[in-house]
């Protein structure tokens, strides 16, 4: 294996062979050289094409020496189809001399900087698009309680929103705020802000998001558990964003809700 095709896996961690890359040259501590090990390719939604778009890298990487057992590659890669340009960096490491013919290697850490030209694909549109987009960056940095404080952040303000459309109180008599596990059932009651798929289970995630949150987890913990907590907070994104775009179908075709009623329960 070719180490671009490691680089193009980023991030993920397994260590994998890969031809020698160095030359069988020691790279000194803050020497940099041009190294030519095939093209690095990542998809993303290229914003300029409005589409799934391959980002490709040049021919030549730069890479840094960090030591005998790690280096730092800087790669800038391009759209395809509109050249638009974004930057990556690897962190690329060994337990044996980096330099080696065939040395076993391992991303260690993966940035990118998207620059707003693009972003990663499946990532939710309208207004929650930069928490997901700084819950990537938090994640990206290994920072796996930061990550969740805003997939926290994203569901509880989704909750209180569709708490204020659909006229639910979120304050109780009082004047204190309601428990967010009350509110949330009472929202998923009235507009099923909760995948079908987790409906009973809604609250337990914001009970893991709080978990990590509050020191119950390690960071380690909290970076596993990043990737699906995101998948279900999207859930509620896209459930939501469904919903108002259905409310938004019946407004323009001039259908009043009690029609819509009337109409179900004829089908009924």
């Amino acid at each position: 294996m070719r180490l671009s095709d490691l680089l193009s896996r980023a991030p993920e961690p397994t260590a994998t062979r890969v031809e020698g890359f160095l030359d069988d040259r020691a790279l000194k501590w803050g020497k940099h050289k041009k190294i030519k090990v095939g093209k690095v390719f990542h998809n993303f939604h290229c914003k300029t094409c409005n589409d799934q778009r391959t980002f490709e890298s040049g021919d030549e990487l730069y890479c840094l020496g960090l030591g005998d057992h790690a280096v730092s590659i800087d790669a800038t890669l391009r759209c395809t189809a509109c050249q638009s340009s974004v930057e990556t960096w690897f962190l690329v490491a060994s337990n044996d001399n980096i330099a080696g013919f065939a040395p076993e290697v391992r991303i260690e850490r993966y940035t990118e900087n998207l620059r707003d030209r693009a972003e990663h694909i499946g990532e939710t549109a309208g207004q929650f698009a930069d928490l997901v987009r700084r819950a990537h960056v938090a994640y990206d940095a290994e920072l796996g309680a930061g990550s969740m404080v805003y997939l926290r952040w994203i569901l509880e303000s989704i909750t209180y929103e569709v708490a204020e459309i659909a006229g639910i109180p979120t304050k109780g008599k009082k004047g204190g705020r309601v428990p967010f596990k009350d509110l949330l059932e009472r929202v998923n009651e009235q507009r099923r802000i909760i995948p079908q798929r987790f409906s009973s289970n809604g609250y337990k995630l914001f009970g893991e998001l709080s978990d990590v949150i509050h020191g119950n987890s390690t960071e380690e913990e909290a970076l596993k558990k990043f990737k699906p907590c995101l998948q279900l907070v999207l859930g509620v994104v896209e459930e939501v964003n469904r919903d108002n775009v259905f409310a938004k179908a019946i407004d323009e075709l001039g259908w009043g809700v009690d029609d819509i009623d009337e109409i179900a329960g004829e089908a009924s």
